[in-house]
């Protein structure tokens, strides 16, 4: 079988995000490559100094300048991890001119194109790596989903339709397609693909699962669920994959315990499925069976499967019993995946709050130096330790580093606004979010928190109607928009249809806040006592909330 192959397999190439750097002193390819040493010693000196794109930029300097393979693979691998794409394209570009055999080398250009939306040129190189294959193309298709599902998936479902549209008569290619429109939302075309895969293949299982995906994901639950339990049910021996499935959905639907009874029933059949296990850990530990969630993470971890997600459960359930010192050690393992900035930013958290800010801060250095794919992602969570200790410029310091690397980035915008507003400067808080607004004019995160600041902050109580207003339609199910909708209700008068609004946004989301808002909108209908029991089973619920405490000053603290 190709490298190339092996390579998606593995994954690890663009997944690991692993850097490996050049020697001190590296081995140069002519005796005219002075300047390019150069180069490499101001690159990793803006490494040491946590200059990202500097260090990128030089990096790719020497390896225009070098005809050594080495440089210009360090240099593609510094600022691909970094995400640094501009940089990132010429050195693999370099790469792969003074190494045309490499297909790891490809491998990077065709990714790096994916990331920056060139389709086209990424395309061409994705084929000529699929051609250089030992199986048919329509089949490799299936191992390129995870690669192409780290990226903007937009872009990556319109390079399937294209590196598929060749293979009409494969189930493997329509399979592969709707796969990745469900990544990037198509729902519709997603199920239609499903289906083409059903009627070549109709024995096959997956493409039935994702079209029941597809049917969840545009709404239809209980359908989505009554396909998915037909194909467990008419089939004497179903397949465990369909089983998991359901339980999944049964977990959607809020169903916990219909879907523990599918969970138990794969455990029965096939006791080494970690993947059931791993699910049926999480079903205790939504649920509150603690005892339960510990044993089965701890089941899983020794499985050696699922390893990231058990570490960080583990980290959370001791975390939930003040158990700080274990639950930092699981947090501090949970190097990769899509828990680990979560995971090392509570870490980060716990030595702040134990009285060692300056320990939290090197922590998230050190874990930046070691996984550098991170290391935008260390920069914010160091701003958000620092905004937690009231060292508000400092925090701005690095939300505004961060930016810098990361410009569009909307996250990182209304993080850096919303630090503002905290910081008592309402005026300029506003002004970014009417900002990240006028750059993300679709977006509902943008549209709510500009929407919900000029509702709760100023009298313009017309203009956040609009804004939320539209956001509320983009996502209407969205406790966070719901509440700010009931919110600025409350502020134009409109008390009883507030609490509507209000409670139904607590109902799909226990948060201190929403609870505050319900008992201000209680006191403005003057149901005093009724606003005093919310607010005294809120405080139960959240004890250290400061929004709470400070609704008990304003209300209902009792003067002589």
């Amino acid at each position: 079988m190709a490298q190339f192959l092996r390579q998606i397999r593995r994954a690890g190439i663009l997944a690991a995000g692993i850097i490996f750097l050049l020697p001190a002193q590296p081995v140069l390819a002519d005796e005219e490559s002075e300047e390019a040493a150069n180069h490499i010693i101001a690159a990793e000196e803006a490494l040491k100094a946590n200059r990202y794109q500097e260090a990128a930029a030089e990096y790719r300097l020497a390896a225009e300048l070098s005809d050594n393979v080495e440089v210009a693979m360090a240099a593609t691998r510094v600022a691909y991890s970094y995400g640094f794409n501009e940089d990132a394209i010429r050195s693999a570009r370099r790469w792969a001119k003074l190494d045309p055999d490499s297909d790891e080398a490809l491998l990077y250009v065709a990714q790096i194109y994916l990331r920056i939306g060139e389709i086209r040129e990424s395309r061409v190189t994705f084929e000529k790596l699929l051609e250089e294959g030992d199986d048919p193309v329509d089949e490799q298709l299936l191992r390129l989903i995870p690669v192409l599902g780290q990226e903007d998936p937009d872009n990556a479902y319109e390079l399937m339709r294209q590196l598929a549209r060749p293979y009409k008569k494969s189930p493997f290619a329509h399979y592969a397609v709707a796969v990745l429109a469900l990544q990037a939302g198509d729902t519709e075309t997603a199920g239609e693909r499903a289906q083409k895969a059903i009627e070549i293949d109709p024995e096959w299982v997956k493409p039935h699962l994702v079209y029941a995906r597809s049917l969840l994901l545009a709404g239809d639950e209980e359908g989505a669920i009554d396909y998915t339990a037909r194909l467990v049910g008419d089939d004497p021996d179903p397949d465990p994959e369909a089983r998991l499935e359901l339980a999944i959905m049964l977990v959607s639907a809020g169903r916990d315990d219909d879907a523990l009874s599918q969970v138990n029933q794969i455990l029965l059949e096939q006791p080494y499925r970690t993947d059931a296990l791993r699910l049926m850990a999480i079903i205790n530990f939504r649920q509150g069976h603690m005892d339960a969630a510990k044993a089965d993470f701890e089941d899983l971890l020794a499985s050696g499967n699922y390893r990231m997600d058990a570490l960080f459960y583990l980290g959370r359930i001791e975390d939930s019993r003040s158990n700080y010192e274990d639950a930092f050690a699981y947090y501090t393992e949970v190097t990769s995946g899509s828990n680990a900035v979560r995971s090392q930013s509570r870490a980060a958290g716990i030595l702040a709050e134990q009285g060692e800010p300056e320990e939290a801060l090197a922590h998230l250095d050190r874990f930046a130096e070691i996984n550098p794919n991170y290391a935008v992602d260390m920069l914010r969570s160091k701003a958000q330790i620092l905004a937690g200790l009231d060292r508000y410029d400092e925090a701005l310091e690095y939300f505004d580093q961060a930016i810098g690397y990361r410009p569009n980035e909307e996250g990182l915008r209304l993080s850096r606004a919303e630090l503002t507003l905290r910081m008592g400067d309402v005026d300029a808080a506003i002004d970014q979010y009417e900002q990240t607004v006028k750059r993300w004019p679709d977006s509902p995160m943008s549209l709510n928190a500009l929407g919900y600041t000029l509702a709760d902050r100023t009298d313009r109580y017309g203009e956040a109607a609009k804004l939320i207003k539209k956001a509320l339609r983009m996502q209407p199910e969205s406790p966070a928009i719901i509440d700010s909708w009931g919110w600025v209700l409350h502020r134009q008068g409109k008390n009883e249809e507030a609490l509507q609004y209000l409670e139904k946004a607590y109902e799909r989301l226990s948060d201190p806040e929403v609870a505050g808002h319900i008992v201000e909108v209680l006191m403005a209908l003057d149901r005093r006592e009724e606003a005093a029991a919310r607010l005294a089973e809120a405080e139960l619920l959240f004890p250290d909330s400061d929004y709470l405490k400070d609704v008990r000053r304003r209300y209902l603290t009792e003067t002589p």
